[in-house]
């Protein structure tokens, strides 16, 4: 039996991509902070990326690695620190996540996942890298989160093409399952919307109100999203759930 190793512990994608690899058979091992064993039939190993803590273990014997973990910061570090691991290891395939207009953006977030991106193309591995647009999951907690101010700031020009985390996960499990493919085409939602929209959409439905006050993004950053340069409007693969479905399901 082929063995898989999904690194991200249990996030969205990662309760949503699981199960289609262990649908085509495949054995999953996956990291956490803690070793355990919750019953559905994933091995659970205890590994730190950034410390390079139990990685030699877990990526033993291992076919397949799903490289799917990542934080606002020192994802480049630890990614390299996995790599490094992969390589030792002989694994056939690693299989990186990673999100659009990452080369584009000069904010520190963008700059760690790039570094990161970069660490899984440089590999001696055979790789593959999927860029993503930001999750529908992503775009709510974001519009949650501004939504706690008396007033909700509304950067202008910044627009987005959320994707829905199904989509991504029956992607990442083809991909996972397939030969390694190299840099292949961006994934997105089927529709661009402003960061205004996402955020009336978020307020309509949770039943909040705010008095909204308009802002500009500054610097490089904001020329870039004024400018459309986080988004991916040709050449891209285009999942099938729209943010408006991901609404309903929370209304």
């Amino acid at each position: 039996m082929n063995t898989i190793l999904v690194t991200g512990g249990t996030g969205t994608l990662d309760r949503q991509v699981v199960p289609l690899i262990q649908a085509a058979g495949w054995k999953v091992r996956g990291l956490s902070r803690h070793a355990h064993d919750r019953g559905d039939g994933v091995e659970y190993l205890a590994v730190d990326l950034l410390k390079e803590d139990g990685i030699d273990a877990a990526v033993d014997g291992v076919d397949v690695v799903l490289h799917l973990a990542g934080g606002p910061k020192d994802d480049d570090v630890g990614t390299r620190n996995l790599v490094h691991a992969v390589e030792r290891a002989g694994v056939r395939h690693l299989v990186h996540i990673s999100v659009t207009a990452v080369d584009q953006l000069p904010l520190t977030y963008f700059k760690s996942k790039l570094g990161a991106e970069q660490a899984v193309r440089q590999s001696s591995v055979p790789w593959t890298v999927l860029r993503v647009a930001q999750l529908h999951d992503f775009a709510w907690k974001t519009a949650q989160m501004m939504a706690k101010l008396p007033v909700l700031p509304v950067p202008g020009g910044v627009r987005f093409q959320p994707v829905d985390a199904a989509d991504v996960a029956h992607r990442l499990a083809e991909l996972a399952l397939g030969e390694p493919a190299g840099l292949v085409p961006d994934l997105v939602g089927p529709k661009v919307y402003s960061l205004a929209e996402l955020t009336r959409d978020y307020l309509r439905v949770t039943g909040k109100h705010r008095l909204s006050l308009p802002i500009r993004v500054p610097g490089k950053a904001g020329e870039v999203y004024r400018a459309g340069g986080n988004l991916t409007l040709s050449g891209a693969e285009v999942g099938s759930h729209t943010w408006e479905d991901f609404v309903a399901a929370h209304s």
